[in-house]
């Protein structure tokens, strides 16, 4: 459908807001008159549309945004005699193309806001359309009801009085008329019932009433006749269709009532038939338009989720399967090839996936984005599904050539099977939402079948992630710490602050539960800020109280988010004056694989703090497979070594190669000045080992496990060793 173009060197921003709201009611006026059922000249007309356009233009730019307005202007072309189909597709169209940019200019909205509000106005605009239209049906059907009722008893009066009367009344009505014996005889129809039927009145009088039956009529249509015709009720109303001479369909409002002769005994039966064939069309269309996609035709999310439903619905033996796509990378394709590209890819993606639905029992629809659904019911187990997942890869396999590109298209799926009656739509699609994440996550272009326990972490982790942010608020954490003994006289030379989260919930959590979590919500650097002022005041209590020789240092792991963050020097700075406690005695631990390849740019933040006298500490050396000549340019003092190079020593006899290779790693760090420093001690004959090997400090459940601050001081006096 077109609308009128914009006037030749016209500009949308060169007159006043009125003017152009102006201009775009005359294209409005323009696009819908002709498909107007008025009286009124077009100018009377456009003076009618000023009010709803005014109404769009203050709901565009409206804070909070409200599309009631909308609505109402929908509900003013229904007013304005606006009623056919065309009409509401016109309108839609100029807001679509002209509102923005009449109405949208002195807006201090984005383009791209001001288009989405857009485009819920439309949808809210055929709303009010379809819902007034749908009052306006009603207030008409009850005056057909009244009409029918004053159509019976005016044809009594003609049948019982003057056949003059009667044919007034039959031949001048603007809705079918027919008549009939209680057998289902007809005897007389009028014009317009003949009209209705195609114009062939010998084909109407050649059958009978019963004989007009359709595949949809609802069973109580035909025993609510028979009901009438027995006297058992004197009328009834019903939407029936019927099929007229040339296989078309004739939809219609049906009234029958029966009438009787003067001695009240049942004699013939009325029907008064009004044609809602284009007024069905209608809404057929607006319902197709509201549950499928408009770019790829698909059935939508609303669409898709009402046969879900019925899928889940409760049955014998019934089963279910649904696959989960979404495309791998295809925002890569929308940022450097453009949105119609990405668009056109998605057409043909939604072909290619239309064609691996054969089967009656399989739909695929679109959620939005570049996320799809394929759904099976009645499945005969995994296999079916898995076969459907398998014809989806292979579908999207073949390269798109779009615009002479040749574009490669990957999807990763999600795949849940099982049977009805269990879960919920949003359960299942939870469920195969979280399942195509393993699916991208094990590499993309590929299938995953759901697993409730995969589910259950996938949940835990979401709820986990949620509460990070007010579980800080609230105080939840709280810091353990582990003695570093001195392997040479077994005194506690410094503690580790190890983080913990009290979960209302899930109780004490390690930092394995929950650190990954901060940093993908990069709440680690204000949770990291307040573990290092922990530990520090802790530091400095622990000095001022036990001046008989507590721990000389506290040792504070450092995420490589909070390595990137430029704040890191400063915050450090500022935690150590406000507590009071000297820089030698905090020692910072980056883990090995967090400086693998780092540049001068990352390096620099821990060579300040190093020259402050702060202590850099690798920890997990050994696990992140750098070269050993790195260890000269890393600002570092101190050497953890992993406890994978020291678990063999737990056993006897110890394996030799194990020992030479502690052996070599202490000698190369000692020739660099480094202290080494080792984790996981668990035995006596462990620790007596390093000691041999020449470590200088180590931690581990030999000497203790983490525990409360108090217990630190307790250790020292009672002696490691």
């Amino acid at each position: 459908m077109k609308v009128p173009s914009q006037p030749a060197g016209s500009g949308a921003e060169a007159d006043g807001p009125e003017d152009r709201l102006r201009r775009f009611v005359t294209i409005w006026s323009r696009a819908i008159f002709p498909v107007t059922a008025t009286s009124l000249t077009r100018a009377e007309f456009e003076v009618h549309l000023l009010p709803p356009a005014r109404a769009l233009y203050d709901a565009l730019h409206a804070r909070p945004f409200d599309t009631a307005p909308a609505q109402r202007a929908g509900a003013a072309l229904v007013a304005a005699h606006c009623t056919d189909p065309d009409a509401l597709g016109r309108s839609l169209g100029v807001v679509d193309s002209y509102l923005v940019l009449y109405c949208g200019t002195e807006s201090d909205l984005s383009a791209e806001e001001l288009r989405a509000r857009c485009a819920r106005l439309q949808h809210a605009m055929a709303t009010g359309y379809a819902q007034a239209l749908r009052e306006r049906t009603l207030a008409e059907q009850e005056a057909i009801a009244r009409s029918a009722l004053a159509a019976r008893t005016a044809a009594e009066i003609a049948l019982h009085a003057t056949e003059s009367r009667f044919r007034a009344v039959f031949d001048g009505a603007a809705i079918g008329i027919g008549i009939a014996d209680l057998d289902g005889n007809l005897l007389e129809v009028n014009e317009t019932l003949t009209r209705m039927f195609g114009g062939m009145e010998g084909r109407l009088r050649s059958r009978k009433v019963s004989e007009w039956v359709h595949p949809e009529d609802g069973p109580h249509v035909w025993k609510l006749y028979e009901e009438l015709v027995r006297g058992e009720r004197e009328h009834y109303r019903v939407e029936k269709p019927y099929y007229r001479g040339d296989g078309t369909v004739l939809w219609t409002n049906l009234t029958v009532s029966l009438l009787r002769d003067a001695d009240g005994r049942p004699q013939y039966q009325l029907a008064l038939l009004e044609d809602t064939t284009e007024r069905r069309l209608l809404h057929l269309r607006l319902r197709y338009e509201a549950t499928h996609d408009a770019l790829t035709g698909l059935p939508n999310r609303t669409l898709f989720f009402e046969r879900l439903e019925k899928a889940l619905a409760p049955g014998d033996n019934a089963r279910f399967g649904l696959c989960y796509l979404d495309l791998d990378g295809f925002k890569v394709i929308n940022d450097s090839l453009g949105h119609s590209t990405g668009d056109r890819l998605l057409v043909e993606v939604a072909d290619r996936l239309q064609s691996c639905v054969t089967g009656a029992n399989e739909m695929v629809a679109r959620l939005g984005g570049d996320e799809f659904v394929a759904l099976t019911t009645g499945s005969g187990g995994e296999r079916d599904v898995t076969d459907l997942a398998d014809r989806i890869l292979a579908a999207l396999a073949t390269p798109l050539r779009i615009d002479g590109r040749e574009l490669t298209v990957r999807g990763s799926l999600g795949v849940v099977e099982g049977p009805a009656g269990e879960r919920t739509p949003a359960e299942v699609l939870r469920s195969a939402d979280i399942t195509m994440y393993r699916a991208k996550s094990a590499g993309g272009n590929r299938f995953e079948l759901a697993d409730p326990e995969a589910d259950a972490r996938a949940i835990t982790r979401h709820g986990l992630t949620t509460a990070l942010p007010a579980a800080l608020e609230r105080g939840e954490f709280f810091i353990e710490y582990q003695p570093l003994v001195h392997l040479g006289d077994g005194s506690v030379h410094g503690a580790e602050a190890l983080v913990r989260w009290c979960h209302p919930q899930h109780g004490v959590l390690g930092p394995d539960r929950f650190i990954p979590l901060a940093e993908d919500t990069g709440l680690i650097v204000p949770l990291g800020r307040w573990v290092l002022q922990e530990a520090v005041r802790q530091a400095r209590f622990w000095q001022a109280r036990h001046t008989d020789g507590g721990p000389l240092r506290i040792n504070v792991n450092l995420s490589p988010t909070q390595l990137h963050h430029p704040r890191l020097v400063a915050d450090t700075v500022d935690v150590l004056e406000r507590s009071g406690l000297e820089p030698g005695a905090l020692c910072l631990e980056v883990t090995e694989s967090a400086l693998i390849g780092a540049d001068e740019g990352l390096l620099k933040p821990l060579r300040q703090l190093a020259e402050m006298g702060v202590d850099i500490a690798l920890d997990d050396f050994g696990t992140g497979y750098s070269n050993l000549a790195n260890l000269r340019r890393l600002p570092v003092s101190v050497l953890k070594l992993d406890r994978s190079f020291t678990r063999g020593m737990q056993q006897h006899p110890v394996d030799p190669v194990d020992l030479k290779i502690v052996e070599g790693i202490v000698s190369l760090a000692h020739s660099l000045e480094l202290a080494v420093t080792v984790e996981g001690v668990e035995t006596g004959a462990q620790a007596r080992q390093l000691r041999e090997l020449g470590c200088d400090t180590a931690q581990g459940w030999y000497y203790a496990r983490p525990g409360a601050p108090d217990r630190i001081h307790s250790l020292l006096l009672a002696d490691a060793v």
